[in-house]
């Protein structure tokens, strides 16, 4: 019991440098919403595609992080695609906001093997701050430190770029984020100036060979900060049945570990989700499997979406990888 200060001291410490103007990937991706990781994917699929997350980590512990996110995506022409999507991130006393918005090309390299290539651009701008008004005193503290005084405050422009190719079933998207360095204060020498990280996103949607409305779908996303190399690792499966309408429901898995501790995993958990009538909804659910899943019931995740304002594309290179790309 000793110890659990200690746990929630580094791992909220970890939770902050690795968000830290970045907003965090969970399992987002995986509730039909690639746009999530890669501008790439914006203006794929007949639909303007619009995706609301609400992330609550760690649920029982008290201040844990706690994220709100909304993603909307749609075509524009036949090869192009926009997109946007904004968070809101707290942590503790620190809250992070931003706003991204993107830019997607599709390219057609094979028609009758399917192979296309798309490349996708994504301007972010993001703040981070130090909610000083919370600041309480305590029974080992009993006077906040009268030099804290001002907004503890930053802001950050910054870009993300990203390539994906595909390939029947088979997509590969890899992607660089914030690859501008950020302002430091160059006195303190404590803060990364570094926040570039590259996702490596990778999957294959296999038809079940005798029955054209069930699908699986196993992934993985693989995420890499440049600043000391830290990585992680999904890998995750999901089954998809649909009905005459074009209406669907999956269920799934997704296992989360560090890339130098694959037998310790993160966390580990279920999804699930259903869309009816152009509506989405899906909710899951990871455990966490460390010393702090004693004082957790872990973090949960709820999407709510809508797709609507349908229209084909005349290139086949806005085609998605499996169905649910078009109802």
């Amino acid at each position: 019991m000793k110890k659990f200060p200690l746990y929630i001291l580094f791992l909220v410490f970890a939770q902050s440098y690795g968000q830290e103007l970045n907003l965090p990937v969970w399992t987002q991706y995986l509730a039909d919403n690639d746009f999530v990781i890669s501008p790439t994917y914006a203006g794929i699929g007949d639909n303007l595609k619009i995706r609301a997350n609400g992330l609550t980590q760690w649920v029982g512990i008290k201040n844990a992080p706690d994220n709100q996110s909304v993603y909307a995506d749609f075509r524009i022409a036949d090869r192009s695609g926009i997109g946007i999507s904004a968070y809101n991130d707290k942590n503790g006393n620190t809250r992070q906001k931003g706003v991204k918005f993107s830019f997607a090309h599709h390219l057609t390299l094979d028609y009758k093997s399917k192979q296309f290539l798309s490349f996708g651009l994504s301007y972010n701008i993001n703040s981070f701050r130090v909610e000083i008004e919370n600041f309480n005193t305590t029974y080992d503290i009993p006077i906040i430190d009268p030099a804290i005084t001002d907004d503890r405050g930053v802001s950050n422009n910054n870009f993300d770029a990203g390539i994906l190719y595909r390939w029947k079933a088979f997509y590969l998207s890899f992607n660089a984020n914030n690859f501008l360095k950020k302002d430091i204060d160059q006195y303190l020498g404590v803060e990364p100036s570094k926040l570039l990280n590259y996702q490596f996103y990778t999957g294959l949607v296999i038809k079940h060979p005798n029955n054209k409305d069930v699908e699986f779908e196993p992934s993985v996303f693989v995420q890499m900060f440049d600043s000391d190399r830290r990585s992680s690792t999904d890998v995750n499966f999901k089954y998809r049945k649909f009905n005459r309408k074009g209406d669907y429901y999956f269920v799934g898995g997704s296992y989360r570990f560090l890339n130098d501790q694959f037998f310790k995993p993160l966390n580990i958990g279920p999804m699930a989700g259903i869309t009816f009538n152009q509506f989405f909804f899906a909710y899951s659910y990871q455990l966490t499997i460390n010393d702090l899943s004693g004082f957790n019931s872990g973090t949960h995740m709820i999407t709510i979406g809508l797709d609507f304002l349908q229209g084909a594309s005349n290139c086949a290179c806005t085609k998605g990888t499996s169905q649910s790309y078009y109802r």
